[in-house]
């Protein structure tokens, strides 16, 4: 089965820097949109989980979309997020981001309401019919208590024209096998650590955190797997281990920023709830950097 890659394969969800005051250094987003350009990347996604979304504002939101764009241009696709656990306010969010530049749009499960299944289809229907844009799901339980059965991804797909992809955080390798087997729905991983595995199960890309760090690597995967060179891969793969365990040793935000800051970008503060990194926390993390094979700055 060979199935298409809507927005290409390798695409990061770029953290959101702000200072120290908590505002977004916006030369800060220019230079972080221009790094992830420059190690390989077909598309961004902002407005994300890594960015922080739950607490940047709509105008903020819209802002970041422009700025972004602004630096990549047209070879580089932009994804926002736009999922919100009121449909009402994610149809107008949508609405928002296509008239800002975004070329597609990341929608999350409704969070904490836990919908039925006829309600998580009826709100992504809804979204849909809001916006020209192509529409990737984003199904990922372990935030909003909630999956998207295969079932209900089979109909949306099969039946909304503009939803053409799923970004898949399940952490259910068997659920992907078989969703991809019975409607050939795109399906791009959301878990850095099962990038290669959902690979071998028919994904056709990444939506990762780590190619903050590990872009060019991550992109040397996708395309010794591609040109059906699995050992070469599967090196890879091994030799990220460190860098993906160590991403996520606590919130993938807070050591992706920290991460930046040993790299000499502007990774830039948190806002709350999130904290930043420790120092015992960014030893660790330097260790598992360098683990991996990533070349320090600071």
């Amino acid at each position: 089965m060979s199935i298409n890659a809507p927005f290409g394969r390798l695409i990061t969800a770029m953290v959101t820097p702000f200072d120290k005051d908590g505002a977004i250094d916006w030369d800060g987003v220019a230079k972080l949109a221009q790094h992830l350009v420059d190690t390989g990347h077909d598309g961004i996604a902002v407005n994300g989980t890594t960015g922080e979304a739950p607490t940047t504002k709509s105008s903020e939101k819209l802002e970041i979309i422009r700025v972004v764009k602004s630096v990549v241009g047209k070879n580089v696709q932009v994804l926002s997020g736009a999922g919100d656990n009121e449909t009402a306010y994610t149809v107008e969010q949508a609405k928002r981001s296509e008239e800002a530049g975004a070329d597609g749009l990341l929608v999350v499960v409704p969070y904490y309401n836990k919908p039925p299944q006829a309600g998580v289809e009826a709100h992504f229907r809804a979204v849909a019919a809001a916006t020209s844009l192509p529409i990737m799901m984003y199904d990922i339980p372990g935030r909003t208590g909630i999956e998207i059965e295969n079932d209900t991804i089979c109909r949306l797909f099969d039946s909304v024209e503009n939803i053409v992809a799923l970004k898949d955080a399940k952490g259910n390798s068997a659920s992907t096998s078989w969703v991809i087997k019975r409607c050939g729905i795109p399906v791009y991983s959301g878990d850095d650590i099962l990038n290669l595995p959902l690979l071998a199960v028919g994904a056709v890309g990444f939506v990762s955190v780590c190619g903050h760090t590990v872009g060019r690597d991550l992109k040397a995967m996708l395309d010794a797997w591609f040109a059906g060179d699995g050992a070469k891969a599967l090196e890879i793969h091994q030799k990220l281990l460190p860098v993906f365990t160590g991403t996520f040793r606590t919130q993938g935000a807070i050591l992706t920023k920290a991460a930046l800051g040993l790299l000499g970008l502007p990774g830039g503060t948190t806002r709350l709830p999130l904290v930043d990194a420790t120092p015992e926390q960014i030893e660790q993390l330097r260790k598992d950097l360098v683990a991996g094979g990533v070349v320090l700055k600071n």
